[in-house]
């Protein structure tokens, strides 16, 4: 029996010892040191900044869609790039709408969340954090006729958001690192509306171009390249006329001092109007909205008034074969 104790006593450190480091397992993550960041996401869902033309407080209540109708929903997804210091490798992760955890090392990163639910949005420059472009697939029409020679015609791009880190240092800790982080709109929207005083009845499909806009947004402040482009969308027929709600980047260079140029060489804005009628026939329409863009860099409305489609324009049997207005998109492939 003296011979026994010692044994169960043995027994009985090992079962202890067993249980124990099973428990330390299931909870390692809570109770070791660690470089983890917690995303805690948030969303400025806006679809344009008031720069002057207060259309929230002064929206017209008989127009088609009110003014929360333009706001966007957050995205569906997030995606994260950490890049490291001095590297030009970078870590992909994908969080949901409200965020995750980032498992890193005690070192020096910066960090590019955006959402991850685009379709049309082409990246540039991914692996250079701070450079990281996104730009828009090419669209052409054969029956456009350009307002800007030298643009590039192209499809309005998907919501973006994006939330740039430009400097973390990860310490080891027990607990989480909390960051609370707002995404915020690269892309805006420009509510068209193209009023008829004559002859709206006769309106059976409607397109239209918005020229002058920028072509691509920096993720990691939101600022526009300098180059611009030709947004090429598509119009709903309303009893009143052709409404559109077109998604930009906004103006080309902005923000800044320069976006505006000079007097003697102002940036210079364009929409047109395709309508087919019910006769069959098609008819363009084309305006200088400048004054209204530049009061308006980042979303807004734009109103064309007093239209006309004449009655001897619109006269005829009606049209079944309204169909057919095929657009072509450029999709750029990796190989």
């Amino acid at each position: 029996m003296k011979r026994l104790y010692p044994r169960l006593a043995l027994l009985s450190c090992l079962l202890l010892t067993v249980g124990c480091r099973k428990d330390l397992c299931y909870g390692h993550d809570h109770h070791s040191l660690g470089v983890r960041f917690d995303l805690v996401a948030s969303w400025d869902t806006v679809w344009e900044r008031d720069y002057g033309c207060n259309w929230e407080q002064s929206w017209p209540s008989d127009w088609t869609c009110s003014y929360e109708d333009l706001l966007p929903s957050p995205a569906s997804g997030i995606r994260a790039l950490v890049y490291y210091k001095d590297s030009v490798v970078y870590d992909e992760r994908n969080f949901p709408t409200t965020g995750g955890r980032l498992y890193l090392t005690d070192e020096t990163f910066s960090i590019l969340f955006y959402n991850n639910d685009t379709e049309y949005i082409v990246f540039d420059n991914l692996y250079q954090g701070a450079h990281t472009r996104a730009t828009t697939r090419t669209l052409t029409r054969a029956t456009y006729m350009p307002l800007h020679k030298e643009e590039r015609t192209i499809n309005p791009p998907d919501m973006l958001y994006g939330h740039y880190i430009e400097s973390y240092t990860g310490e080891r800790a027990v607990d989480a690192y909390r960051y609370e982080g707002e995404l915020r709109p690269l892309v805006y929207t420009y509510l068209i509306r193209y009023e008829f005083s004559h002859g709206a009845e006769y309106l059976s499909l409607a397109r239209g171009a918005l020229a002058g806009m920028a072509e691509s947004v920096y993720l990691y402040d939101g600022h526009t390249g300098s180059q611009s482009a030709t947004i090429l969308y598509d119009c709903t027929v309303e009893p009143w006329g052709v409404e559109a709600r077109v998604q930009t980047f906004g103006v080309p260079g902005y923000p800044g001092d320069h976006y505006m140029r000079s007097p003697t060489d102002p940036l210079h804005y364009a929409i047109n109007l395709e309508v087919k009628l019910t006769n069959g026939t098609t008819k363009t329409f084309e305006f200088d909205i400048s004054d209204q863009i530049t009061n308006q860099p980042r979303g807004g409305v734009v109103t064309v008034a007093g239209l006309e489609i004449t009655d001897e324009e619109g006269a005829g049997a009606f049209y079944v074969g309204v169909d057919g207005w095929d657009d072509v998109i450029d999709v750029p492939i990796e190989l």
